[in-house]
């Protein structure tokens, strides 16, 4: 069973009009979607904007559905100055852009902890990389559509929406990353602990010109149907 998780209706409701066969469960207020897609079985959910609705979510994606795959799909904004809006992102790795250790002025120290270092119980990472085999199967798709143009890297997740040129072009620069949004890395931090592959799926919806929230809001649509052809040519051949 392949997971599937966004964070908007509008990303999820393109792909549940794809599935058949559906049923539905409520947890924590959170609908799960358990169908198929052209005879694959699948579970759809819409977590919420924000890493902690994202965590809660595939965890209890996880817990109830046992799924061999998660996929996070939606959209983002470029922090990449090459990324145009509709161009699609799979992640190579992802890492919090927020998690930082800040000076009074708001500069980072960097004394305790690298920028970016996820803190367990019994290790400390900095990035955690997708899976793969998923990765590379969804770029394949990507590039099988004439129309998508794809790019494979890092994908950079926070609680904030990121507007400022300024600060995409630092999270760009200092992460070598291609896009930031607000639930990536949480899901991939919790599929890592649960050893379940995963990768993210992203359209661009603003670019590091095009960047305020208005932006956003006008091509969120444009985008999410970019990802909807992907994840349409994805169950042709998984």
């Amino acid at each position: 069973m392949i997971g599937i998780i966004g964070a908007l209706d509008v990303e999820i409701l393109g792909i549940k009009g794809l599935m058949t066969d559906i049923t539905e469960k409520t947890v924590s207020k959170i609908t799960f979607y358990q169908g198929k897609i052209n005879n694959k079985d699948c579970v759809l959910a819409q977590c919420g904007v924000g890493k902690v609705n994202a965590a809660m979510c595939t965890q209890t994606m996880i817990l109830l559905y046992n799924p061999s795959k998660i996929i996070n799909t939606g959209v983002a904004g470029a922090v990449d100055k090459r990324l145009h809006i509709g161009d699609i992102v799979v992640s190579e790795k992802v890492v919090h852009h927020d998690s930082q250790n800040l000076l009074d002025d708001g500069q980072e120290s960097g004394i305790y902890f690298p920028r970016g270092t996820i803190q367990f119980s019994d290790e400390m990472i900095t990035e955690i990389h997708a899976d793969k085999s998923l990765a590379d199967t969804l770029v394949e798709e990507c590039q099988s559509l004439s129309d998508v143009h794809v790019y494979y890297g890092t994908v950079a997740s926070g609680d904030q929406f990121i507007s400022g040129k300024r600060a995409r072009l630092d999270i760009g620069e200092y992460f070598q990353a291609l896009c930031c949004e607000m639930e990536g890395a949480a899901i991939g931090q919790v599929c890592y602990r649960n050893d379940v592959p995963f990768a993210i799926l992203r359209a661009i919806s603003d670019t590091i010109d095009d960047n305020d929230y208005m932006d956003f809001e006008k091509f969120k649509y444009l985008a999410s149907s970019e990802i909807l052809k992907v994840l349409k040519a994805f169950f042709d051949i998984v």
